[in-house]
């Protein structure tokens, strides 16, 4: 049976609820790397120019993956309110 635009409209939530989910565990994974590179630099294993560097290259790694969620999310709201 085909889905009335009740239920379409509950999916996407559900969809964006997931995609939130996704981004908020990328943000935590950055959060994490981010703190082992201040380890490492509070024990004189990188430089603060070492640490800006891997801290930049986290951050960037960081917004292709959400970018590529926001793709993704974008995707599926179009599949599923198609008719």
């Amino acid at each position: 049976p085909r889905l009335t635009e009740e239920r379409r409209k509950e999916l996407v939530k559900v969809v964006r609820k997931m995609s939130e989910g996704t981004k908020v565990a990328i943000r935590n994974i950055r959060r994490e790397a981010n703190e082992q590179l201040k380890g490492l630099e509070k024990n004189k294993k990188i430089s603060q120019d070492q640490l800006h560097q891997w801290i930049d290259k986290v951050q960037a790694s960081t917004d292709k993956f959400i970018e590529k969620v926001d793709e993704v999310l974008a995707a599926k709201e179009k599949e599923i309110l198609e008719i």
